[in-house]
């Protein structure tokens, strides 16, 4: 399984199986783009909390690491310079910041999911 992963041929294969796992749980009965669209925005949705759980653990561990490299430019200057832990605090505060950034980002982007606008153009709501 490792060697075929390895591959560039392989990869292809195991992406394009993933991307179609949301078609083979669908009915033959039931199937339109909608449903097809619906399913596959369903099965994302726990690949999106991998991810911002993965940037909130990775942001405080860049903290961290941060810390203990001020800690140690402060026992030794000329050994660490003061741009690692100053690098390594942004990169934290980056990663602690983008998910929320990123749900800004989508409502910015894409709405609210309110009304939408018809094929008359765009509604107006107070």
């Amino acid at each position: 399984m490792l060697n075929m992963l390895k591959s560039r041929h392989g990869m292809k294969r195991l992406l394009s199986a993933l991307g179609l796992s949301g078609f083979a749980t669908m009915s033959a009965a039931s199937v339109s783009l909608g449903t097809a669209a619906s399913t596959i925005t369903k099965s994302l949705d726990p690949v999106s909390k991998l991810i911002t759980g993965a940037c909130y653990v990775g942001g405080l561990a860049f903290m961290v690491g941060a810390i203990l490299q001020f800690k140690q430019h402060k026992d030794n200057p000329t050994q660490v310079t003061i741009g690692k832990p100053i690098a390594l605090l942004l990169v934290g505060a980056a990663l602690l910041f983008m998910p929320s950034i990123m749900g800004m980002a989508g409502v910015t982007l894409f709405g609210d999911g309110g009304t939408t606008a018809g094929p008359g153009g765009s509604i107006f709501t107070r």
